[in-house]
């Protein structure tokens, strides 16, 4: 069972998304009042309880971002083989990842608009797989690293492409435009390494493909990603590792090919579902 956060009738839930419709949870757990505290209590399995077998409370609902009030947010950056090569720098496969910071703010929830700032028009996609942590680890061993992973979700790290050039070392501008990029459309359990090992993600722009690659292909696997990030940090219930997205972004293609209003992003991992996103111009 999946779980999703959402609006409806004005005000923000958490649920177990049934078919088309949802199954508000929130008020049978007033101690955890959002998905990030169910997150945080490791109590997924209990909201699957709770849902079994109940109707479906709303049917007319917008998605959210899946965990809008996520406090660490952490992206690896060109971490496959073919978007390493389009640098052309003729660097080999790093030792070490690229990591940097996004924000809750910079995310919208599925079937929603990315929004194109007047600022910059360079709006561009990256289709991605994103875990969510469920169990507090420091210097965790590749080994154990998928014991950490309680949900798996969908990212579209929407980029403003000229405004990670700004300075001679940073992305972090160009990566946290409010409602530029998404995720979701809901949290999957994570229950079994094929979910990850076996994964192939494919993103699509107006139905047309762009990305297609699998996640067996990572230069740094997600268990590296774990083992090294825990290494710095510890790693808390709740916070997101965006893993890294295949070559194909519209700004490698000759000519780049940036998103417009009225264009249609989806991404998709079997398993985890298809994060669906149309594009708008900020309205000032």
């Amino acid at each position: 069972m999946n779980f999703a956060t959402y609006t409806a009738g004005g005000k923000t839930r958490y649920g177990a998304v049934a078919g088309d419709g949802m199954i508000a949870l929130n008020e049978d757990f007033p101690h955890w009042p959002t998905l990030f505290d169910a997150v945080q209590a490791g109590s997924l399995a209990d909201l699957g309880r709770a849902a079994a077998g109940k109707p479906v409370t709303h049917t007319d609902f917008q998605y959210e971002m899946v965990l809008p009030n996520a406090r660490r947010i952490l992206c690896v950056g060109v971490n496959f083989p073919d978007r390493n090569a389009e640098y052309k720098d003729g660097s080999e496969q790093p030792k070490f990842m690229s990591l940097f910071p996004r924000f809750a703010s910079g995310f919208t929830g599925h079937d929603r608009p990315l929004i194109r700032p007047p600022e910059s028009h360079m709006l561009d996609y990256e289709g991605e797989v994103a875990i969510v942590i469920g169990k507090q680890g420091r210097r965790i061993a590749q080994a154990d690293a998928y014991d950490h992973i309680a949900a798996l979700t969908l990212c579209n790290e929407g980029t403003i492409r000229d405004w990670v050039r700004h300075a001679k070392f940073n992305v972090t501008q160009g990566k946290n435009w409010d409602n530029s990029g998404s995720l979701g459309p809901w949290l999957v359990p994570f229950t079994d390494a094929a979910q990850l090992d076996e994964a192939r993600i494919i993103t699509r722009v107006n139905g047309a493909l762009r990305q297609d690659d699998v996640l067996a292909r990572m230069m740094h696997p997600i268990r590296r990603e774990i083992e090294y990030i825990s290494t710095f940090m510890t790693l808390q219930p709740g916070d997101i590792i965006v893993t890294g997205t295949p070559t194909g972004s519209g700004a490698r293609l000759e000519p780049p090919q940036y998103l417009q209003p009225g264009d249609v992003v989806e991404i998709e991992v079997e398993g985890i579902g298809t994060l669906r996103n149309t594009i708008e111009d900020e309205q000032q």
